[in-house]
């Protein structure tokens, strides 16, 4: 079975490709962020570095590719995409149309699945590129790049069960993978996971701010921060409790946390992250339309 991959990012901490994913040969078009990621990803779940080709027009991103994973890179991107089971294409959404012509021209598409991470590109604008083929679209996130990635991943029907097992295999490559079962609820897989890490970026920078002004020192502030945030995540993650029980076995009745819960309640906290979210889901609907 082929598949066909359109950007991903990945470096992972487990999986394990089924025995047809360790034997395919991979072509990756584009060697950014995203393409090394992913191909960290696969040589780490056991897929053999002279089974990967890059395709990039920058010599010092081919070279990069070369010496970081042992990768074959070109820029010829006919042959390298005709010679590979799965072909990879790590490029921005603008230029997707140029891609698919090149691929197109190339390689036959029957019996491939596209598996894309584009934001804003629907399944009906994918069809409309490469034809009807089986096609799952997925949203990742930035964390995707250390391996801890959330992704959400939905298929069209022309997707076999094999196929949707080895897109499965692939996103966790680079993280966990979660299937909706309606392509607009990638939508809110944004404005949850896909928008979600700039969310805790921005709290963290108030928090350090706030540290700060308490008379922290900068150091002690970010470091103070950093640690909590970690520590929270990994608490949560590690099944210690629901969110809002945690939240309450630290929360003392008119104790110091309950001051600072009580504070942000009362200035709409949960209304403020609910309409973010919202306006987030908005952009990826209004992006999809354009």
């Amino acid at each position: 079975m082929c598949i066909l991959v359109l950007t991903c990012r990945s470096v992972a901490l487990y999986v394990q490709i089924s025995e047809v994913g360790v034997s395919s040969r991979f072509c990756f078009v584009g060697g950014g962020n995203m393409a090394s990621a992913i191909i960290g990803g696969l040589i780490a779940s056991g897929v053999k570095p002279e089974k990967v080709t890059v395709v990039d027009p920058s010599d010092e991103q081919r070279a990069q590719l070369t010496a970081q994973f042992g990768v074959h890179a070109t820029e010829d991107v006919g042959s390298a995409s005709n010679d590979a089971d799965i072909i990879v294409l790590a490029v921005k959404p603008q230029i997707m149309s140029l891609v698919a012509g090149e691929i197109s021209s190339a390689v036959d598409l029957n019996g491939k699945l596209i598996v894309s991470v584009a934001a804003g590109l629907t399944l009906s604008t994918l069809q409309n590129l490469f034809g009807d083929v089986a096609i799952a679209r997925t949203m990742p996130n930035t964390p995707a790049l250390l391996g801890m990635g959330a992704t959400g991943l939905y298929c069209n029907d022309k997707t076999s069960e094999a196929q949707l097992a080895q897109a499965v295999e692939l996103v966790e490559a680079f993280g966990i993978c979660v299937q909706v079962d309606k392509e607009e609820l990638l939508d809110a897989v944004t404005a949850v996971s896909g928008s979600g890490p700039a969310y805790y970026f921005l709290m963290i920078e108030e928090m350090i701010k706030a540290g700060m002004k308490l008379g922290l020192s900068n150091q002690a502030a970010t470091e103070l921060t950093l640690q909590t945030a970690l520590g929270a995540a990994s608490m949560a993650a590690m099944g210690e409790g629901e969110p809002s029980e945690l939240r309450r076995r630290v929360t003392s009745p008119n104790g110091t946390t309950h001051a600072a819960i009580t504070s942000m309640q009362e200035n709409g906290y949960g209304e403020i992250i609910e309409k973010a979210m919202i306006a987030c889901r908005d952009r990826a609907v209004e992006l999809g339309k354009q």
